[in-house]
């Protein structure tokens, strides 16, 4: 099992409406796609902005494909996400699965 890890940076006073662009977006995508194990979507605020970590996973690379294309490592944004991202973090990193619950 591989696991697929993005973060993204909000301010504060957006990341409640971040989050449900996420439901609507990212997430179903994520969750359609053959391979998929699930998504975790985990919140993190501090000062004035919040932190979004995003921990989906998969049974293989090659279903990370079927949702990332070719370049596995290039996060996917959608069309609003520079309205509440602070910045468009071109990269994720992917962890192979050792232990779970």
């Amino acid at each position: 099992m591989i696991a697929r890890i993005w973060r993204g940076v909000t301010p504060q006073n957006k990341s409640d409406q971040y989050f449900e662009y996420l439901m609507k977006t990212g997430i179903p995508d994520y969750r359609k796609t053959e391979g998929n194990l699930g998504v975790y979507v985990l919140r993190r605020t501090s000062d004035n902005t919040a932190e979004f970590l995003l921990i989906s996973l998969w049974q293989s690379f090659a279903a990370i494909r079927k949702f990332a294309g070719e370049d596995s490592e290039k996060a996917i944004y959608y069309p609003e996400d520079s309205e509440f991202l602070v910045e468009l973090v071109p990269k994720v990193t992917h962890y192979e699965v050792l232990a779970q619950p």
